[in-house]
């Protein structure tokens, strides 16, 4: 079936923020709007690395898995000319990801609220390497602020801004066409 959507100019959309965003979900339902093969980084990584993230961050460290992290998002960008990407809620904090994605497509910041986030992550947080340890939903929401603070500037490094409970497929499909007659 044709998409009933297309955005001539654009080939490569990037998802970014912060874990529990939504960026997989919207992701998948832009690639289908858009008629674009989706992808998820972080099942990239855990495809081409054969384990899991956790088990990376135990057994190599953080260092390792950015680099690993970086290294996948360039190659994945080169395997596909057209796609919409779900990145890591940390890939554009290292290795220059931030300007790899805008230079290779239109990045999209997914900006949900710290509340929504902990909503979202308190029954998943155990799965989530830089999460796990946390003990109870005060801490989670105290390193959600922290991790946020930190990381909104390589988020603001996107062209876009979508922000919660705005962020629909509908919504990010205007914003596009609005970038890009603006471009």
């Amino acid at each position: 079936m044709a998409s009933q959507f297309n955005l001539p100019g654009i080939s490569r959309i990037h998802l970014v923020g912060m874990p529990g965003a939504g960026k997989t979900t919207l992701g998948r339902a832009l690639a289908t709007l858009y008629s674009l093969p989706f992808r998820d980084l972080d099942e990239e990584i855990v495809q081409r690395q054969g384990r899991s993230i956790p088990e990376i961050f135990e057994t190599e460290g953080e260092d390792y898995f950015r680099q690993v992290e970086a290294d996948t998002l360039r190659a994945v960008v080169a395997e596909h000319e057209r796609l919409v990407l779900a990145t890591g809620g940390g890939t554009p904090c290292f290795h220059g990801n931030a300007e790899a994605l805008t230079q290779s497509g239109v990045a999209v910041w997914l900006d949900v609220p710290v509340e929504e986030l902990l909503a979202r992550l308190q029954h998943a947080a155990g799965t989530r390497p830089l999460l796990a340890a946390l003990p109870d939903a005060d801490a989670l929401a105290q390193r959600l602020r922290q991790t946020l603070a930190a990381r909104e500037q390589f988020y603001a490094k996107a062209q876009l801004r979508c922000a919660h409970p705005a962020c629909t497929p509908e919504t990010v499909h205007h914003m596009l066409t609005r970038f890009l007659h603006s471009a």
